[in-house]
C-alpha cells in the first residue's frame, strides 16, 4: 500500500515550489518510488499553489492563510531590508497547531520542505521524519568562510576578520528574524529546539539540490547531492518571444519572485538605448510600483519557461536565487548577478569561482555597475566556454530521479 509523502513548500516562492513539484514528479515517474509513495502537498498561501494543482497533486490549504501583506513582510525580512521577526509568537503557535493536527490525520512517511518555517517543529511534535531540500550555500562551513562575500579580500588577516564579522551578523539576523520564533514555538509544544540555523536546516535526510561541482562542498553524513531541480514545463513560452529578432545580442533578465521591485525598475530603465535586446519576465514586480519606462528593446513578460528562455539568450542578468543561478548554469550562459540577500550573493560567488559570472553589489541603484558588467561579459569568450563546459557537467544529473531514489533508500522500507 502506498504511503503519503508530504511536501510543504513556501508557495509564495517560485523556486522552492518548483523544486518540491520536481521531486514529486520524480517520485511518480520513478517506478520503485511510485509503488511506495503517494505525494501530497500542503500550503498556507501563495500564488504558486496553482503549479502544484496543475500537475495533479493533492493540495490541502492550511490555516491560518498568509495575506499578501504578510508575504511581503516575510520577503523583506528575508532580503535583509527589514529587521523584524517573520512571525509573531501567536502566529507561530497557531501554524504548528494546525500543521500537527494535519500530520496526525495524514500519517505521512516523511515531510519534505525547503523553507516552510514551522513544519520542522510540527514534525517533532508528531514524530514525523523531516527532509530538507537545501543548497550547499546553506552549509555551516560555507557561512564560516564568509558566505562568498569575502572572496575578493586578498590579505588573509583581513579575510579572517571579515569572515568572523559576517558569521556574527548572519547569526544575529537569522536568529532574530526566524530562529528565535521557531524555538519559542518548540518550547510551547514541549519539543527540542535548535541550537543554530544549521541544526534547523538538518533533516533526517537532507537533499542538496545541485551538482557537487557547483560549490565543491563536502557534505556531512545524511546529506545527498541530487543535481539541479529545474522545471521545463511550468509555463508556456509567450507568443511575443517565439520570433523575437536576433539582430542583436539577447539578454535574459530575471529577478525571480524575490527581487526588490525598485531595483528591478531601475535596471529595466537602464537598458534603454543599449545594443542588445532583453527578455524580462518581471511583469509582476513592475506592476507593484508602476510608472516604469520600458525601453523599446525590452520585452516584459509574465512567468515563462526559464530554461528555454535562458537557452535563447547570450547572457543572463539575475538576482542569484538558486533557481535562476542553476537555470543559467544548465543553459550554459554567462551571468551578471545582483544578489538581493546573503544566500543569493553566496550562490553568485559559486558561479564567479567557476569563471563565468560577475557579481554586482546590491545598492539603491546598481544599474551603472550592471551595464559595465554586461559589456565585459558579452565580450568574454573564455567565460562563454567555461559556462558551456559547466552545463555539460550539470546535465549529467537527473535531479528528480536522484531525489526519488534517495527518498526511497531512506524511507522505502518503513
Amino acid at each position: 500500500m502506498r504511503r503519503p509523502l508530504l511536501f510543504a513548500p513556501a508557495a509564495f516562492n517560485l523556486a522552492e515550489t518548483s523544486r518540491m513539484v520536481e521531486i514529486a514528479k520524480g517520485v511518480v515517474r520513478y517506478p520503485p518510488a511510485r509503488q511506495v509513495f503517494a505525494p501530497h502537498f500542503i500550503s498556507d498561501g501563495g500564488e504558486f499553489e496553482s503549479l502544484i494543482e496543475k500537475h495533479g497533486f493533492p493540495l490541502t490549504r492550511l490555516q491560518p492563510r498568509l495575506t499578501a501583506e504578510k508575504i511581503e513582510h516575510i520577503a523583506r525580512v528575508d532580503r535583509g531590508e527589514k529587521f523584524a521577526p517573520a512571525f509573531t509568537e501567536s502566529e507561530m503557535n497557531a501554524r504548528v497547531e494546525h500543521e500537527a493536527a494535519f500530520l496526525r490525520d495524514l500519517k505521512p512517511v516523511a515531510a519534505v520542505t525547503g523553507s516552510y518555517l514551522t513544519i520542522p517543529v510540527s514534525c517533532r511534535v508528531v514524530h514525523v521524519p523531516l527532509v530538507w531540500v537545501i543548497q550547499s550555500t546553506w552549509l555551516e562551513g560555507f557561512f564560516r568562510r564568509g558566505a562568498g562575500m569575502t572572496d575578493r579580500l586578498g590579505l588573509r588577516p583581513l579575510k579572517v576578520t571579515a569572515d568572523w564579522l559576517i558569521w556574527l551578523f548572519i547569526n544575529l539576523w537569522i536568529r532574530y528574524g526566524f530562529l528565535n520564533g521557531v524555538n519559542r514555538a518548540a518550547r510551547h509544544f514541549c519539543v527540542p529546539g535548535y541550537g543554530s540555523i544549521f541544526d534547523f536546516w538538518r533533516g533526517d535526510l537532507t537533499l542538496v539540490a545541485e551538482p557537487p561541482e557547483f560549490s565543491g562542498a563536502v557534505l556531512p553524513p545524511g546529506y545527498r547531492f541530487t543535481g539541479a531541480l529545474i522545471p521545463e514545463d511550468e509555463f508556456a513560452m509567450p507568443p511575443e518571444l517565439r520570433n523575437i529578432p536576433r539582430d542583436r545580442p539577447l539578454i535574459y533578465f530575471a529577478m525571480g519572485s524575490s527581487g526588490t521591485p525598485s531595483i528591478v525598475a531601475r535596471l529595466i530603465e537602464s537598458f534603454a538605448g543599449k545594443p542588445y535586446r532583453v527578455i524580462a519576465p518581471v511583469k509582476f514586480q513592475l506592476a507593484r510600483i508602476g510608472g516604469v519606462r520600458v525601453p523599446e528593446n525590452v520585452t516584459v513578460t509574465g512567468w515563462l519557461p526559464a530554461l528555454a528562455a535562458n537557452r535563447m539568450a547570450d547572457l543572463a542578468v539575475i538576482h542569484g536565487g538558486i533557481g535562476t543561478v542553476l537555470t543559467a548554469a544548465l543553459a550554459g550562459k554567462p551571468v551578471v548577478g545582483v544578489g538581493m540577500q546573503m544566500e543569493q550573493v553566496a550562490n553568485l560567488a559559486c558561479l564567479e569561482r567557476l569563471g563565468f559570472a560577475i557579481r554586482v553589489q546590491k545598492s539603491r541603484d546598481p544599474s551603472r555597475q550592471v551595464q559595465e558588467a554586461i559589456a565585459r561579459m558579452l565580450g568574454d569568450d573564455a567565460a562563454r566556454t567555461r559556462a558551456a563546459e559547466f552545463a555539460q557537467v550539470a546535465a549529467r544529473w537527473d535531479g528528480p530521479r536522484s531525489s526519488a531514489a534517495a527518498l526511497l533508500e531512506r524511507f522505502g522500507s518503513g
